[in-house]
């Protein structure tokens, strides 16, 4: 009642150790191999029985289903059992831990011959020291997101078209599609094949069981980013020369002009049709404000005070603590709920003495009356309906219409102002946002009306005829 677990190295049974070996041709073990789809694998079945699990990768609906399948069939074989895997069997063999799990939980004492790993060939002809250079090994069959790339990387499993095509438009999203990869098939065989390719070429390239991809590293992406902007800030004279409050103007500005950004998408996305042109200006500007964040960073670590990493994960681990619904054990029910929870937590975080503290004074004077109002509201100061916060809107104008001094009328303009924007926040709407649209809408329409008219004759109309045109640029739906 054993179980043996056998690597068969990158190729042939001469890969194997002696010992190894003696293990797979015992006549009194019953041998099943993963597959036969590798040489060494062949040539066991070529000199004793074995069984093989080829069957069941058309049987199964997805790999997870496969390698359980595959475990079962081990752990169903009664006596003294050997399971031969290709390659090593500690090296991207899914099944080994349900064997090994399933055997300790039956009472099975397990014995383990790892093998070689096609992983020592292929560093030998790419000629990468793990240690100097660092690796990562990852699966073709399930590439993660986002996809480091800034080690050099194998990509194993590349064994159909369909998974060298994936992973040829996964890669393509960073890098040029001439960057070169090598392309590497039954190594340490005779029919050992290693090949230069680029992305773009990628989903071309003949590719088999015994296939792996390896791509040296690359500076791209959020790596890439920080990388270069080390760089800049180290060699260029326009970089080196920048502070903290020098960069405070264009944190703003690149703020802002992602929020434009924003605006061209359509009110519900990302939901309904995708407008890729929207987005693509998205995607410019989410850029430039990221440069800011990261130059902020790479600044701070001159200074002995933070990174960039450092930043990510104070963020990451804010939001596991804010959201205790999620990562704990706490329910909340709704989106006005995990605010006010929110701004609970954040109170007790910073030991406020009021939740009107750290309400930036520099936001723009819609959003940081949003702001005030939404503390307010997280304690329970707020009406329960868009009703009475219509009806304060109304007095608000009468009181703006009675006011009868400078003083007054800017006090009441300011309360109006105040109160619209608590309407807005009844109603689901950004304030701001709603604020900016409008005067698109006008901005649209007035040019439209220069393009008729002329800007030197306008001045010579009456407001009627003014707006006559104004109702006709409205009705031909300017400015949206």
């Amino acid at each position: 009642m054993t179980v043996t677990i056998v690597g068969l190295g990158p190729a042939g049974l001469d890969h194997l150790a002696a010992q190894a070996l003696a293990v797979l041709d015992d006549e009194a073990a019953t041998v099943v191999v993963r597959t036969l789809e590798h040489p060494a694998a062949r040539e066991l079945a070529a000199r004793r029985p074995v069984i093989a699990c080829d069957d069941l990768y058309e049987r199964s609906v997805d790999y997870d289903a496969l390698y359980a399948a595959v475990a079962r069939r081990v752990l169903e074989v009664p006596g003294h059992v050997v399971y031969a895997v290709p390659g090593s069997a500690l090296v991207g063999e899914r099944a080994v831990p349900l064997v090994r799990a399933g055997a300790a939980a039956a009472g099975r004492q397990v014995t383990l011959y790892p093998g070689v790993s096609f992983i020592d060939l292929a560093l030998a002809a790419v000629r990468v020291d793990p240690i100097a250079d660092g690796l990562q090994i990852l699966d073709a069959r399930a590439l993660p997101d986002p996809m480091p790339l800034h080690i050099p990387t194998f990509f194993t499993q590349v064994d159909t078209r369909g998974t060298a095509a994936t992973l040829g438009d996964a890669l393509g999203k960073v890098l040029a599609h001439d960057v070169a990869l090598t392309v590497m098939a039954d190594l340490g065989s005779p029919h050992e094949r290693v090949s230069e390719s680029t992305v773009q070429s990628l989903a071309n390239e003949p590719v088999g069981p015994r296939t792996s991809i390896y791509l040296p590293p690359q500076s791209v992406g959020w790596a890439g980013l920080v990388q270069t902007n080390r760089i800049l800030r180290a060699e260029c004279p326009w970089d080196r020369k920048q502070t903290h409050h020098t960069l405070t103007k264009h944190l703003i500005e690149e703020a802002y002009e992602t929020v434009d950004a924003v605006a061209g998408l359509s009110a519900d996305a990302p939901g309904g049709e995708v407008d890729f042109g929207a987005y693509a200006d998205v995607e410019e500007e989410l850029g430039d404000l990221l440069l800011q964040v990261v130059f902020h960073a790479t600044m701070a670590r001159e200074a002995g005070a933070f990174d960039v990493e450092e930043v990510a994960e104070g963020i990451r681990r804010k939001l596991i603590v804010r959201h205790p619904h999620v990562f704990g054990e706490v329910e909340l029910d709704s989106a006005a709920a995990v605010e006010a929870n929110w701004e609970r937590l954040k109170s007790a975080e910073k030991g406020r003495d009021s939740v009107m503290d750290d309400v930036p004074s520099a936001l723009p004077a819609l959003a940081r009356a949003e702001k005030i109002q939404r503390r307010a509201a997280a304690v329970g100061f707020d009406w329960d309906s868009v009703a009475p916060v219509m009806a304060k809107l109304h007095e608000e104008l009468d009181e703006l219409g009675a006011a009868d001094s400078p003083e007054q009328i800017s006090a009441e303009l300011g309360d109006l102002l105040f109160a619209a924007v608590n309407v807005a926040r009844h109603l689901a709407v950004d304030a701001e946002a709603a604020m900016r649209a409008a005067t698109g809408r006008f901005e649209a329409r007035f040019r439209w009306i220069e393009a008729r008219v002329g800007d030197g004759e306008m001045s010579d109309m009456t407001l009627e005829e003014l707006d006559v045109l104004w109702d006709q640029a409205k009705a031909a739906g300017i400015g949206g």
